[in-house]
């Protein structure tokens, strides 16, 4: 029987999952439990080629997850028939000492809740979901595998912020970077894919989805990276401003006596895309555009202009690019977004072939032109099984890649 392994992403309102053999890359299972606490929560699980849909009032984390193991039941399906040998819990934020793929014991859940307040819409969801998973699977070896773990050896000139430097140290203040488990699967993938040794492969990978980053990895070591100390530094968002003068927030507080725990919210929730535009699913802002939006126009130009700005700094941070690779929902299915991105800059190596970026392939695939210099990708991400692969060698020190 292949091994599984169970990955929770859990959030303050939902938990995400994925049931994952990690040798093969296979996923079993997938689903969602949305609106927790509502009256009206949703659960959707796709499991063996069946499609399940309930609606119901779910009252917590611990509901949820009771819930998703009766959809499994109902469809036939019994974790303890299915090979589970771990489940794997995403944290968002490990600070400065929490980087390696660890097994979960009381003490580690407390030192990921001490981190709560570097991510604080992140870590307790997380910490709750972690609390309640061992409850319901005491019997099964708990996983936590980080966010900010790829990024983890930043060089210092990338991950120190130019502040006081006792302030910085007493309050672990840097950048810590995040989607670290996307970026590290993606270039992986994209020197296989280009049948390069990832040791000689300088790339940026773009992720861009409704949370959105960049990276810059020489010889598969990442040098720079877009998000800061928390998510929301960078590029445009879904919801998120990104990149802001600081002063902005002084000014808010300051001047239009906004609480700093509603400015919080504001950036994190109600700026990015949606903030100027009203929507931030990129397919509703593509329509509202086509209709004649002129909000929806000006947020799509924003995010373009943000995205360029850093794939032309970490070209010049790179100096020798091969590989520009697009990956995430925006970045894997918007031809507009990749056009747009890289328009122009053929005088800095970078070409795309117009046929090659509509096609509507999904899979792994190459967009550049073929006299690109640098070669331009999509490439699949593919989160779940990076962290069930983390946390299957973690249980068994054997390789549990099965590439």
């Amino acid at each position: 029987m292949q091994r599984t392994v169970l990955v929770l992403n859990s959030g303050s309102s939902s938990v995400k999952y994925s049931l994952v053999q990690p040798e093969s890359g296979v996923s079993v299972a997938n689903g969602i439990i949305e609106r927790i606490g509502d009256d009206h929560s949703l659960a959707r699980l796709e499991f063996g080629g069946l499609k399940v849909e309930r609606e119901r009032s779910v009252a917590d984390h611990e509901a949820a997850l009771r819930l998703t193991f009766d959809l499994f039941a109902e469809v036939g399906g019994h974790l303890g028939t299915l090979g589970l040998v771990a489940v794997g819990h995403r944290v968002v934020h490990g600070g400065r000492d929490l980087y390696q793929p660890t097994l979960i014991d009381d003490a580690f859940v407390a030192k990921i809740d001490a981190l709560s307040a570097l991510a604080p819409l992140h870590n307790p969801p997380a910490v709750l979901g972690i609390e309640v998973a061992r409850r319901i699977l005491p019997d099964v070896p708990h996983v936590a595998v980080f966010d900010t773990a790829f990024f983890h050896d930043l060089p210092e000139m990338a991950a120190t912020y130019a502040i006081d430097r006792e302030v910085a140290q007493r309050w672990q203040i840097r950048r810590y970077g995040f989607h670290g488990t996307s970026h590290e699967y993606v270039s992986q993938q994209a020197a296989k894919f280009l049948d390069v040794p990832l040791s000689q492969l300088n790339q940026i990978v773009l992720h861009l989805g409704n949370g959105a980053s960049a990276s810059a990895i020489a010889g598969g070591r990442p040098v720079d990276t877009s998000m800061g100390m928390t998510p929301m530094e960078g590029l445009v968002m879904g919801t998120r401003s990104g990149d802001i003068d600081p002063g902005l927030v002084f000014y808010l507080a300051r001047t239009a006596k906004i609480p700093v725990e509603e400015i919080e919210s504001m950036l994190n929730r109600r700026s990015g895309v949606r903030g100027l535009a009203g929507v931030n699913d990129f397919r509703e802002l593509h329509k509202a555009i086509d209709a004649g939006s002129s909000d929806a126009r000006l947020a799509y130009e924003v995010y373009i202009h943000r995205l360029r700005k850093y794939i032309g700094a970490y070209l010049a941070v790179l100096g020798d690019t091969h590989a520009i690779t697009f990956t995430a929902g925006v970045g894997e299915n918007d031809a507009h977004v990749r056009r747009d991105a890289l328009t122009g800059l053929a005088p800095l190596g970078v070409e795309i072939d117009e046929h090659l970026n509509d096609s509507p392939a999904r899979s792994a695939r190459v967009i550049s032109a073929e006299n690109s210099p640098t070669k331009v990708l999509v490439i699949p991400t593919d989160e779940e099984l990076a962290i069930a692969r983390a946390c299957a060698a973690v249980v068994d020190p054997g390789d549990a890649d099965g590439e």
